[in-house]
């Protein structure tokens, strides 16, 4: 249920692509005034029972529902509402047990109990599959203004002749800081007498032509369903290619067919082969897991000198450091951008939680890991050159991936897959491939062009801890699963390394990472117990929905499991098509002329830099500098007026017009920040 709900609160563990317009499924209701103070439940009936944890602490409703209760989150009991309140204070899931005829019912319900003058209009409805115990699966999205800075979303579900409803009610930033904690909920959040599945003492399968013919077909479903264009895999087992190679064209409108050699954007892959990188150097007494960052490299700098003495190279890519996305900072300001001013820029961020306790993805963190690394082992050269020179000659060179690299130019020479995505309209659409430069100056966190050939001899390397296929030790055990070591928690079966996700569900262990830039989403995973490992690169927006249950399919396919990621992508590409046609019936392309006409000719940011507004055929366009998009306008509910981007692999950015100091302004937000666009 978890993984079919709440994907707004989650979706920032690993990804690094801008937010998608907001999907509605249905017609939305009519906008309502929102309460004026909607941080605060109001609920009604018997006396509330208040409790503070002090651990991690498994709970159960009044049904007998189980889930897990956050260390320091506060829980209240009152009749059949549980709710739950992150240590903010302000942000809250409530859990209600009731008895009503149907979805909306149990939906109304719950709303009546937990806080009757709630009147967010219902945006998106939409049913998902039967799982983990429960069925009669519908998950509804609400519409918030913007500058309300909240998520609001429920979830009911049908077990034991009664309805489970969750409300989501959060802050933003809150949601964001506390995605790990918010994992744990929901990661063992079962029914009263369910238990999850297990492959516990089972032995894996051997991939023969039937299994083998199970996993294409997996994709080649997907793709049909989500309109990714081409999907290039591959899978080893026990020290073997079992197969490697692809489905699909590398560019919509042409011929030219997917393969093992197909060079894709691996983005966020990059994490796990810089700290292969940093392993070696660990090897190589260059630096140690425990040294300073600034007895490497005396530039670093955070924020606060007190907090930049803190960082560790472990502590470079852990996602533990408590330090924030700000990934709007370079994905909308990059232009003549370099390392030098990327470790400038990280010289501005400050944590936002403690050491150690929550899981919190930062790409310039991971950046810095890396040039950390470059300098270590080549102090003379730049910091772009001698993380180059480091990746080649210590990764690259030595695993026998020729194939990969750095060099865009190089890239798109030859057997290259292109960006895709889809249209506010649905449909699939080249994506804005130049949007994908903008990670360039901060490449050890996601520049990598590479192929299945390539990775699959990573991967290979991987699971023979260490070793090179003629038995040589290319990197110790030691230095090599250092990068294995559980840093932070991203849920309760799931927690984050160093460039590294470690997951425990089902009883099995799985070591993967993923990749998301515009138009390129990937994963590449282990199984260490199994001997077996696998390689997925995509070339459309969609690509998250078969990378992400290529996963759950590969399990099911050596354990013989429930089949759950066929129905999984087709239930995720309905709810997500669904929802795009549902906005984009809120959504004004081309922008509304009156609201248009408001906006000033030019705005400038400290932080991310300028945009030009022009009209160009009845088209509003924002031009950032780095891209220039057609934007559309949308009414929000406070009566404030949005511009939202709608050129593919830019759809989402949103700019919410108003005025400070007698000057019209744009406000655009990620997680946590909030940066003002002032007219000049």
């Amino acid at each position: 249920m978890r993984a079919l709900l709440f994907a707004a609160l989650l979706a920032a563990c690993g990804s690094s692509t801008p937010k998608a317009v907001p999907a509605p499924s249905t017609p939305p209701e009519p906008a309502a005034v929102v309460p004026t103070t909607p941080t605060t439940p109001t609920p009604s009936g018997p006396a509330a029972v208040v409790t503070t944890m002090t651990a991690d602490t498994p709970l159960t409703d009044a049904d007998g529902n189980s889930f897990i209760v956050p260390n320091e989150w506060k829980v209240t009991v009152q009749g059949e509402m549980t709710i739950l309140t992150a240590p903010e204070g302000n942000s809250h899931i409530a859990l209600i047990d009731v008895t009503a005829a149907d979805n909306d019912a149990a939906r109304d319900a719950a709303w009546k109990v937990y806080k009757p003058g709630a009147k967010w209009p219902v945006l998106n409805a939409n049913p998902g599959p039967d799982r983990d115990g429960w069925s009669r699966i519908k998950n509804y999205e609400y519409q918030t203004s913007p500058n309300e800075k909240r998520i609001v979303q429920v979830g009911t579900s049908f077990a034991n002749g009664r309805w489970l409803v969750l409300i989501i009610d959060f802050a933003q930033d809150v949601g964001e800081k506390r995605g790990g904690q918010i994992g744990k909920i929901f990661d063992k959040l079962y029914p009263k007498g369910h238990s999850q599945e297990s492959f516990k003492g089972k032995t894996a399968a051997k991939i023969d032509a039937a299994r083998l013919e199970s996993l294409k077909k997996f994709v080649a479903d997907a793709e049909a369903l989500t309109g990714v264009p081409g999907v290039s895999f591959g899978v080893v087992q026990d020290g073997k290619v079992v197969w490697a190679g692809g489905i699909g064209v590398r560019e919509l409108g042409k011929k030219e067919p997917v393969d093992a050699k197909t060079l894709y954007m691996i983005a966020s892959n990059t994490k796990s082969l810089t700290t292969l990188m940093l392993a070696k150097a660990v090897d190589a007494k260059k630096l140690t897991w425990d040294a300073a960052v600034t007895s490497v490299l005396p530039s670093f700098k955070l924020g606060t000198d007190e907090i930049t003495k803190q960082v560790l190279v472990k502590h470079l890519i852990c996602a533990c450091t408590g330090l924030p996305r700000q990934d709007l900072e370079w994905l909308l300001e990059w232009k003549g951008s370099t390392p030098d001013s990327v470790m400038k820029t990280l010289g501005t961020m400050v944590p936002t939680s403690k050491f150690g306790e929550l899981f919190q993805y930062s790409n310039l963190m991971a950046a810095a890991g890396g040039y950390t690394g470059g300098h270590a082992w080549y102090p003379k050269l730049e910091l772009g050159a001698a993380y180059d020179k480091a990746m080649q000659t210590q990764v690259f060179d030595p695993l026998g991936m020729k194939a990969t690299t750095f060099d865009y130019a190089k890239a798109l020479r030859g057997n290259h897959a292109m960006p895709h995505g889809i249209t506010v309209d649905g449909q699939p659409a080249r994506d804005l491939m130049e949007e994908n430069y903008s990670v360039i100056s901060a490449r050890p966190a996601g520049a990598a062009w590479s192929n299945v050939e390539d990775l699959l001899k990573y991967v290979q390397m991987e699971l023979s801890e260490g070793k090179l296929p003629n038995g040589k030790q290319y990197v110790s055990k030691e230095a090599l699963f250092a990068r294995r070591i559980p840093n932070v928690a991203v849920g309760l079966d799931a927690a984050y390394g160093m460039g590294l996700f470690i997951h425990t569900a089902h009883d099995v262990t799985v070591i993967d990472h993923g990749g998301d830039m515009i138009g390129f989403h990937s994963d590449m995973m282990w199984l260490p117990e199994a001997n077996v490992g696998a390689v997925v690169l995509t070339n459309g927006d969609l690509g998250p929905m078969i990378r992400g249950q290529f996963q759950r399919k590969l399990l099911e396919v050596l354990y013989d499991g429930k089949p759950e990621a066929d129905e999984n992508v087709a239930s995720g590409a309905k709810s997500y098509f669904a929802s795009l046609a549902s906005v984009r019936k809120l959504l004004a392309v081309p922008a509304d002329a009156t609201a248009s006409k408001a906006l000033a000719k030019h705005y400038k940011s400290a932080s991310l830099g300028e945009i030009t507004v022009t009209v160009e055929g009845g088209k509003t366009m924002f031009d950032f500098g780095e891209f220039k998009s057609e934007v559309g306008s949308l009414s929000n509910p406070d009566g404030t007026v949005s511009f939202t981007t709608t050129t593919p692999g830019v759809i989402g950015f949103d700019f919410v017009a108003g005025s400070a100091g007698g000057k019209p302004t744009l406000t655009t937000r990620d997680g946590q920040h909030e940066y003002v666009f002032t007219a000049q």
